[in-house]
């Protein structure tokens, strides 16, 4: 299926938020979610919801991670 992701038209097979992030960040090896924060057609997910949110068809969605610095 066809979405937007941070602004950009992609490709992708997952069909809920957390396997979309999972394929993402697979490159990432990370061992955790903590610092992420997505979004589904402008709302907030919490990450308790990550396995049950569906993505679907022309979705956006916006994944952006939490940075330390000035």
């Amino acid at each position: 299926m066809k979405l937007s992701l941070n602004g950009k038209t992609i490709e992708t097979n997952a069909t809920t938020i957390l396997a979309l992030w999972q394929e993402e960040t697979a490159d990432l090896e990370l061992e955790n979610n903590k610092g992420y924060a997505i979004s589904r057609n402008g709302k907030v997910v919490r990450k308790e919801q990550w396995e049950t949110t569906s993505v679907n068809e022309n979705d956006k969605i916006e994944i952006v991670r939490a940075m330390q610095g000035g």
